[in-house]
């Protein structure tokens, strides 16, 4: 089976067509490594995450603990509701490697204000001159539009088999 993997990217805050957020909706910083795993594995079962289920408690603390990345726990009227991990990579680049709404939370009108809010928190990292971030056909049916609504544009298309 193959995948369709679509890379976005906006290079100027001025390009985000930000949604009004609800402001119950909050990004919170600085998860513990185990929130962190608990959060991937919880919210990515629906949408083929896999790479990190293989990770150890020690690489999930490695991983949140670089001053590169910043890993948020969404929350809605006080109550978990998602999460988002991003990094900042070389040239300014900010890549948003993961964003996702916990099963009960799918399909409730979040996921503008999340992305709004991650892309605003990833442009207010010093240095920031390009947020990017990718998705694909196994992700959730409204995923690629709601990028391209907050402003984000396509820069590479790609076809892999699942699994490699």
């Amino acid at each position: 089976m193959k995948s369709t993997i679509w890379h976005l990217e906006m290079t100027s805050p001025d390009e985000l067509a930000a949604v009004e957020v609800d402001a119950r909706l909050e990004l919170l910083e600085g998860l513990q490594a185990a929130t962190s795993a608990r959060l991937y594995r919880e919210i990515g079962a629906g949408w083929q995450w896999r790479d990190r289920l293989v990770w150890s408690d020690g690489d999930w603390a490695e991983r949140v603990s670089r001053d590169d990345v910043r890993s948020c726990q969404v929350r809605f009227a006080g109550e978990e509701a998602g999460w988002v991990e991003m990094e900042r990579q070389g040239a300014g680049s900010v890549e948003i490697v993961y964003l996702g709404l916990l099963p009960p939370w799918v399909g409730q009108g979040l996921g503008g204000g999340l992305l709004t809010l991650a892309v605003l928190r990833a442009w207010e990292l010093t240095g920031t001159r390009r947020v990017w971030l990718h998705t694909c056909s196994e992700d959730h049916p409204a995923a690629l539009a709601n990028y391209q609504k907050r402003g984000f544009r396509l820069f590479k298309t790609e076809v892999k088999e699942l699994g490699s």
